[in-house]
């Protein structure tokens, strides 16, 4: 009887257990998403027909008009004065314009590009610190006033000392 028992259950953890463990199955998704229907043999065949025509057309420096004509419409569609024939804005290259440029310089000059971006990257680290104290030492006074003048309430019409709040903890 025994051996019976303990047969079932070797049986029950290789069939269900062991294999759980070793491929483990997907949550399942949470309730509310619903799933995207199967595609057509014809829906598959565009979709690869277009992709082939976009990987093709990327090894093309300037992908234009005649390649992508949805994508200019768009642009003309806007008449922003700022907006140039190319899409862009003319304002200062961004920094991917800015590294690649530098890049092609040479160490020479990509070191003073990566010096300014790191020096930037810090001096917005630290402005938000900064911020983030003060604002953090306004709410700690806020919220010490309030129980301060809560107290003050709960007493009655006691006369009390001016209070003071304890000074907020020194940042070190």
């Amino acid at each position: 009887m025994k051996f019976r028992v303990v047969c079932r259950k070797l049986y029950d953890y290789v069939r269900y257990d062991l294999k759980e463990i070793a491929f483990p199955s997907s949550l399942p998704d949470p309730p509310g998403t619903k799933r995207r229907p199967k595609l057509t043999l014809k829906e598959k065949w565009c979709i690869l027909k277009e992709a082939t025509r976009l990987y093709g057309a990327s090894w093309v420096r300037d992908i234009g008009p005649e390649l992508r004509p949805n994508d200019y419409k768009k642009v003309k569609e806007e008449s922003d004065p700022n907006i140039t024939k190319e899409g862009k804005t003319p304002s200062e290259p961004s920094l991917l314009e800015d590294l690649a440029v530098a890049a092609k310089g040479g160490a020479e000059t990509l070191k003073p590009a990566l010096r300014r971006i790191y020096m930037t990257r810090a001096s917005t680290y630290t402005s938000a610190v900064k911020n983030y104290v003060e604002t953090y030492q306004e709410g700690l006074k806020d919220v010490l006033d309030e129980k301060a003048a809560g107290k003050d309430h709960q007493q009655g019409n006691e006369p009390r000392g001016p209070s003071t709040p304890p000074p907020p903890p020194s940042s070190s």
